[in-house]
């Protein structure tokens, strides 16, 4: 049977490094926590400008990162048939873009001639949902190989929560473990190992917990999220109760799996120590080692969990054959996994 595969990892980091101790300097409020420690950031990197002196953006940061992917790749752009673009941010210069669509965009100036293309809007959990709908394509047969895209410039949120922020408690406290990137991934057909399944689920209940939206009391946009609430044991359950019951049908358990490494999303490393230890109670297993960048590139959005693949392979953390796990966590609230058991990938 076809199924879908990690074909090529791509992504970009911008030069410019900015750390939480001197991003928490520019409050206007003598800072109420230490970030670092409760988050488990230490610093991020921060859109500058391009080789030719052009401030970075959502676009030349995907762009970029399309790029890299394309060079690790043995297929060319004009061989792609469909790109997928998941940005939550779609910035060119200074508009915010929803027509034409940034997969079109990206389509064009790649030179991706044949490919069909389209946005997909699912904040944090944007480049799972495009690899859950590339992979479901490739396995229907209606496309042979195809690019999933997210560039993230998202570190104006934080530029807003410096101006703004004038309590202990604050929504916009999360807007300060952003950082800028882009991942690029392209999946083909195979019939060797590859994306063992992939599930996302929303709770629409919770997705008033975090909001992105233009600032109510200055120009900018901010990020407004209810952290207690978010960190809550029952959100985390969204993932361990699915998994549990998607592996129950399919006969077999979360330790019979066999995962050599899991990735979450990068938003917290307190709250993620803190699912794990729930995902070992529900689980009745250990969980295997984690994969992260946190600590050095912060929260980057719907493009966090290749990143982390990328730097891993690019280390040599990661052999052939291995086999990884992919948990989301996304305003929405969105749930779910992504099984992989990677190729020979050139990073």
């Amino acid at each position: 049977m076809v199924r879908s595969t990690i074909e090529a990892v791509g992504a970009y980091l911008p030069a410019r490094e900015v750390t939480t101790a001197e991003l928490m300097s520019r409050l206007a409020v003598d800072a109420p926590l230490d970030l670092e420690k409760v988050s488990g950031v230490a610093a991020r990197r921060v859109r500058g400008v391009d080789a030719d002196g052009a401030s970075e953006d959502s676009f030349s940061i995907a762009l970029a990162a399309a790029r890299g992917a394309l060079a690790n790749s043995r297929y060319t752009a004009a061989e792609l048939d469909v790109i997928i673009s998941c940005s939550i941010t779609r910035t060119r210069g200074d508009d915010f873009c929803f027509e034409p669509s940034f997969a079109l965009m990206l389509r064009n100036t790649l030179g991706a001639t044949r490919a069909i293309h389209f946005d997909v809007s699912n904040a944090c959990a944007g480049m799972l949902t495009g690899v859950l709908l590339l992979d479901r394509m490739i396995r229907s047969g209606a496309v042979r190989r195809g690019m999933v895209v997210s560039g993230e410039c998202i570190t104006p949120i934080s530029d807003t929560a410096v101006r703004e922020i004038s309590q202990r408690y604050d929504p916009q406290f999360a807007s300060l473990t952003v950082g800028d990137a882009g991942a690029a991934v392209i999946l083909d057909g195979t019939d060797g190992p590859g994306l063992d399944y992939v599930e996302l689920n929303t709770s629409a209940a919770f997705a008033k917990l975090c909001l992105g939206m233009p600032s109510d009391q200055s120009p900018g946009v901010a990020l407004y999220t209810d952290n207690r609430a978010m960190h809550n044991e029952s959100r985390y359950l969204l993932w361990t109760s699915r998994q549990r019951e998607f592996l129950a049908a399919r006969g077999t358990d979360f330790a019979a799996e066999g995962y050599d490494y899991l990735i979450h999303h990068q938003f917290s490393g307190p709250a993620v120590e803190l699912i794990d230890k729930i995902a070992e109670r529900e689980f009745d297993s250990a969980m295997p080692p984690r994969l992260a960048v946190l600590d050095r590139y912060g929260n980057t959005a719907s493009t966090s969990h290749f990143v982390v693949l990328h730097d891993a392979l690019r280390r040599g953390r990661i052999a052939p054959g291995s086999k990884v796990l992919l948990v989301p966590a996304a305003s929405g609230v969105v749930a779910g996994f992504l099984s992989v058991t990677i190729g020979d990938l050139r990073v």
